[in-house]
């Protein structure tokens, strides 16, 4: 019996030591998550101070802090994700693709990734694939926080091929989730005027012009088309 009980509380002490281990091992993962995403978080706040020296020092630690993770055997899709933003911030577009590819073959379902592949291949001029994965984005999150982004992407993939009633309509879809960025009504207004829809191109500029005053392109859009109303 006392050698009975001996084994039962070794087996015990075993069990209880591998959860203590697991939740050491799980609050260290999390850990380096938080400081490689606050490392981003804060590069990009320097970022849109225009100070960029000192972003790219909070963008390179967040990398340093994902690749540890990666060699380490560490990584998780929320690793990958907040690498591939990070690349994205520093216009390493290749390395984006290249650790997205990684990042999708372990976490196909990751639509964040798929997100930042988008725009990536965008910036690349690979119009093919960063639509392809604009709209896997879209079918995975119809109602995501960058939603309208992807969308906004598709509107300028149409618009640079001329098919602007294809454009419109992604446009449409952009402005319709994020009303309030000028810059996406003046491109619709450009793609409608382009069709010949010239009272809802009046229209999407008078948006532009409302939300940014002093929006010389839409300005200048907005007379151009007014007259063709009238």
């Amino acid at each position: 019996m006392p050698r009975q009980r001996s084994r039962i509380s070794n087996s015990f002490s075993f069990s209880f030591l591998f959860v203590v281990f697991l939740l050491v091992r799980l609050s260290a993962f999390a850990q380096n998550e938080q400081d490689a995403l606050w490392n981003y978080k804060t590069g990009r706040d320097m970022e849109s101070r225009n100070r960029m020296s000192e972003a790219n020092q909070y963008y390179n630690e967040a990398v340093r802090i994902c690749n540890n993770e990666v060699n380490r055997n560490n990584a998780t899709r929320d690793t990958y994700t907040i690498l591939t933003w990070t690349l994205q911030r520093q216009r390493k577009y290749a390395d984006v693709i290249s650790w997205g590819e990684r990042g999708l073959r372990l976490f196909a379902d990751e639509y964040r990734i798929m997100e930042v592949m988008g725009e990536a291949y965008f910036y690349l001029d690979n119009y093919d694939l960063s639509l392809r994965y604009m709209q896997r984005f879209i079918n995975s999150v119809p109602q995501g926080d960058r939603t309208s982004v992807a969308y906004f992407f598709i509107g300028e993939i149409f618009r640079y091929r001329n098919r602007p009633r294809h454009a419109d309509i992604a446009y449409s879809a952009a402005v319709r989730m994020e009303p309030n960025i000028a810059l996406w009504w003046y491109r619709l207004g450009l793609v409608r005027e382009t069709i010949g829809d010239y009272s809802l191109a009046v229209d999407a500029f008078g948006r532009a012009i409302r939300i940014n005053p002093y929006y010389p392109e839409a300005t200048e859009a907005y007379a151009r088309t007014r007259s063709r109303v009238q």
